[in-house]
């Protein structure tokens, strides 16, 4: 069985719909034959597990979701700290890969900019960030988490940061919180949402309801 198979395999048995199976494959291109990642902002249940990465560090603001991937052993090693002092947790080059999967829209324009730059500093090889096409409004989910989104951000400027972007999940009009599908039957919106990504939204990320961006790092001198 191939990694590819065995990865939509999982998916699968996760519930994943057909849309985010693509993503999954997509982010896993993404991070490339990497063998340290660090998964930014993880959560408790980060599905980056699923994609058997050799080294992989979980690092974890909210400390009931630290505790729980903990627990459930998501990673291969666990940080619990703030992603707005990330510069200081890391040294220059630590891991090949570092992602952030819909983390730096809960920042403020101004900490998401300097959250980019520290992720880029600590990577040796590549940049991976998911998140929200535009500002997507969302609250929190329970008192003290760090779910409430702060700011947006659009194709162009993460093109200007030297990231190159995909669309993902479908248009942006049939998702909100959490990218959940707005309408129903759900099944009918799911095989939508993947046809129209197929077609439109992952060539037209600025049409999606998320982007990927990638950023491939120069070595150094």
């Amino acid at each position: 069985m191939s990694s590819r198979t065995r990865l939509c395999a999982k998916l699968l048995k996760l519930g994943f719909e057909p849309s985010q199976l693509l993503s999954w494959l997509a982010i896993r291109h993404a991070i490339g034959d990497s063998q340290t990642v660090l998964d930014v902002g993880c959560g408790g249940n980060s599905h980056v597990r699923v994609l058997e990465i050799p080294h992989l560090t979980g690092f974890e603001g909210y400390r009931p979701s630290y505790e729980k991937a903990l627990a459930e052993g998501t990673h291969d090693r666990m940080i619990l700290g703030d992603v707005r002092q990330l510069a200081g947790a890391f040294e220059a080059g630590s891991f090949e890969c570092c992602i952030a999967i819909d983390v730096i829209e809960h920042l403020s324009k101004e900490e998401g900019l300097e959250f980019a730059k520290n992720m880029e500093r600590i990577a040796s090889h590549r940049v991976v960030i998911i998140t929200p096409s535009g500002f997507l409004p969302q609250g929190h989910a329970e008192e003290g988490d760090l779910q409430a989104h702060h700011s947006g951000w659009e194709a162009a400027e993460m093109r200007e940061m030297g990231y190159k972007v995909i669309g993902l999940l479908g248009p942006k009009a049939w998702r909100g919180e959490y990218h959940r599908l707005r309408y129903r039957p759900r099944f009918l919106w799911a095989v939508l949402s993947l046809l129209a990504h197929l077609l439109w939204t992952k060539r037209h990320p600025e049409s999606a309801a998320a982007i990927l961006c990638v950023k491939e790092l120069k070595p150094g001198p």
